[in-house]
């Protein structure tokens, strides 16, 4: 589909598909990357996934799928969730058939667009990284209506190609006797990292939507 943008992460990541403003992460420039403390817990790559959807303008033709992690860890002090990074393979981005109904249209074409230089260019990025910088506690009303009841505020910066920019969303944590599951979901501009198709501003680019809708499932053993 050549006018379709992945809807990252992950990495990385991540839809005009009705979300509100208040589901969009907060992006900043990078971070300092802070000492990470706490038991290091190596994250199940098996078990953990990112999954992306996009449309076109409006809401039309959404596209979705997954993105796989290839390594990463968590890391807990005292039961509380202290930080983590995680490195995605975007050479493994999956297009969902199901969201392909044209029937001049394939998944693994859509899925060859992502990965050429017209987006990821995955022979020369084949990977983005996020890497916590920050974790609080989340106290307040209900800041998005993507996910519920959540937990913990977590900022950490996201590298996509050539660009490296933090961002904020809340996630919803557990830290159990067997291991930590964190979930979160929100939407980023693509544009941010430069990720356009064609030249910005050009009818191709604008038809896509800029917002990318990420969903993290990250899982981790003790």
């Amino acid at each position: 589909m050549k006018k379709l943008f992945f809807a990252l992460p992950a990495l990385f990541l991540l839809a005009s598909c009705g979300g509100s403003s208040s589901d969009n992460a907060k992006t900043s420039t990078a971070q300092t990357e802070t000492a990470q403390k706490g038991e290091s817990l190596t994250l199940d790559t098996a078990a953990t996934s990112i999954d992306w959807k996009a449309t076109h303008k409006g809401g039309l033709a959404p596209r979705w799928g997954k993105i796989s992690v290839s390594s990463g860890n968590i890391l807990v002090d005292k039961d509380s969730l202290s930080g983590g990074e995680f490195v995605i393979n975007l050479g493994a981005l999956k297009v969902d058939p199901a969201s392909v109904t044209e029937k001049d249209k394939k998944a693994s074409d859509l899925e060859g667009h992502l990965k050429s230089p017209d987006f990821f260019d995955v022979a020369k990025y084949p990977t983005a990284k996020f890497v916590i910088t920050k974790v609080e506690k989340f106290t307040g009303a209900q800041p998005s209506s993507l996910l519920t009841d959540p937990n913990y505020l977590i900022s950490g910066n996201l590298t996509l190609k050539d660009s490296t920019l933090n961002i904020t969303f809340p996630s919803k944590v557990e830290v159990s006797a067997t291991g930590v599951s964190a979930t979160a979901k929100f939407i980023i501009d693509r544009s941010a990292w430069g990720i356009n198709y064609k030249a910005e501003g050009s009818p191709e680019n604008w038809i896509i939507s800029k917002d990318v809708e990420i969903g993290l499932n990250l899982k981790a053993k003790k």
